[in-house]
C-alpha cells in the first residue's frame, strides 16, 4: 500500500470511527510486529516503528549493551555497539535495522487481524467516553432490532439497549423509529460499550424540558420535582426565578404548543404542569389541580396531608384508579388522604350533638 493511501485510510478512520492517528499508528505496529515475530528466531527481541510521514515501517533487533556477551540474540558488547551508534553506553539499548524478506501469507493474515481487533478496541474506547459523558443526559436513538425482550438502538457511534423494565408498557418500538431515551448507565463488558437506556425514568421528562424549552435551559424557570407514570401521566413542578414571567406558561407555550412537544415524543403520555411552592398547603393545593381544594390540614410529624373538597371535586381530585392524588403525592413527598366536604360535614354535626 503506497503512502498516499494510507493517509487517506488513517484519515478516514480518524473522521468516521472518531479514532486518533496515534491510536491508529500504534494499532499497526502492534499488528507489524506480530506478524514480523513468526518470522524470527524466539530469541530476537524485535520493535516495528511506523513513520507516518513517509508511509512505511521500520524493523528493529533491540539488543542491551554489556560487558560480556552471552546470549548474542539479545545482546551486544559495548566495542560493537560504538560501530554502530558512536553515542552508545554500557547497559543501554540498542536499536539495529532489522530486514525481513518476506512476512509470508500466514503473517500478512495475523497483521490484519491484529490490526482489526486493535481497532475495534479503540472504537469501544471511544464510544465509552463518548456515551459516559452523556449519563443521566437524553440521548436520541434510532431502533435497530429486538433481542430477548431487548430494544437494540443505534445511537451513531455505539449501540445502546433498552431492557424490559426500561419500557413503557403500550409503546411500540418499530425498526427505523427514532425516539430520544435516558442514558441510565454506561459500562464497559467483554464484549464491548454497554449503553443502558430508559424511557421510563422521570428524568427523561426533565431533560426534555430543560432541552426544548429556552427558559428552563437558561435557568430562569426551575423544576422543582417531576412525578410519571409512565405512558399514562406526569406533573411537573415549577417555578420562575423571574418574577416578569410565568413559569408555568413559559413550559405550556401558546395553545400549548411547548409541552405537546415533549408529550408527541413520549408518544402521548399526559403532562399536567404545576406551580411550585415553599408552602406545604399550597404546593399540595397545586398538586392536585385540576381539582379544586377546599381545605387543607397538616400533620408535619408523620408529613401527611388530610385535603377536603367539594363532592363533586372527588373524583377529578383523586383521579382514574387515584393516578392524580398518587402523583400529587409523589410530587409534593406528602401523604395525602381526600375526603368529601360532604363526609366532613356530617361528622361535624354528629360530633356538635
Amino acid at each position: 500500500m503506497r503512502q498516499k493511501e494510507i493517509l487517506y485510510l488513517f484519515e478516514q478512520l480518524e473522521q468516521e470511527k472518531g479514532i486518533s492517528r496515534e491510536a491508529l499508528v500504534e494499532a499497526l505496529e502492534t499488528a507489524l510486529l506480530t506478524a514480523a515475530r513468526k518470522k524470527v528466531p524466539p530469541g530476537v527481541k524485535l520493535e516495528v516503528k511506523f513513520d507516518l510521514s513517509q508511509g512505511e515501517a521500520k524493523v528493529y533487533q533491540l539488543k542491551e549493551i554489556v560487558e560480556e556477551v552471552k546470549d548474542p540474540e539479545r545482546e551486544i558488547s559495548l566495542d560493537e555497539a560504538k560501530k554502530i551508534d558512536p553515542e552508545a553506553q554500557l547497559g543501554g539499548t540498542l536499536r539495529i535495522p532489522y530486514t525481513i524478506s518476506d512476512f509470508g501469507r500466514i503473517a500478512a493474515q495475523t497483521a490484519k487481524q491484529v490490526m482489526i481487533q486493535k481497532l475495534r478496541e479503540a472504537e469501544r474506547d471511544v464510544a465509552y467516553k463518548t456515551y459516559k459523558e452523556k449519563e443521566g443526559d437524553v440521548v436520541s436513538g434510532q431502533i435497530i432490532r429486538e433481542e430477548r425482550g431487548n430494544i437494540i438502538v443505534d445511537l451513531g457511534k455505539g449501540e445502546g439497549f433498552l431492557p424490559p423494565k426500561e419500557q413503557v408498557r403500550g409503546e411500540r418500538y418499530r425498526k427505523g423509529d427514532t425516539l430520544k431515551f435516558y442514558v441510565v448507565e454506561v459500562k464497559k463488558t467483554g464484549k464491548g460499550t454497554q449503553v443502558v437506556l430508559s424511557r421510563t425514568h422521570p428524568r427523561l421528562l426533565t431533560r426534555l424540558f430543560e432541552r426544548e424549552m429556552p427558559e428552563v435551559m437558561s435557568g430562569l424557570v426551575e423544576i422543582k420535582a417531576a412525578a410519571r407514570e409512565p405512558g399514562e401521566r406526569s406533573k411537573v413542578a415549577v417555578v420562575s426565578k423571574d418574577p416578569e414571567i410565568d413559569g408555568v406558561g413559559a413550559c405550556v407555550g401558546i395553545r400549548g404548543a411547548r409541552v405537546q412537544g415533549i408529550v408527541r415524543e413520549l408518544q402521548g403520555e399526559n403532562i399536567d404542569i404545576v406551580q411550585y411552592s415553599d408552602d406545604p398547603k399550597t404546593f399540595i393545593m397545586n398538586a392536585l389541580k385540576p381539582a379544586t381544594v377546599k381545605k387543607i390540614e397538616l400533620d408535619e410529624e408523620n408529613q401527611e396531608a388530610f385535603v377536603v373538597v367539594d363532592d363533586e371535586q372527588l373524583s377529578l381530585a383523586i383521579g382514574k384508579r387515584g393516578q392524580n392524588v398518587r402523583l400529587a403525592a409523589k410530587l409534593t413527598g406528602w401523604k395525602i388522604n381526600i375526603r368529601p366536604a360532604s363526609e366532613v360535614r356530617t361528622e361535624e354535626v354528629e360530633e356538635e350533638a
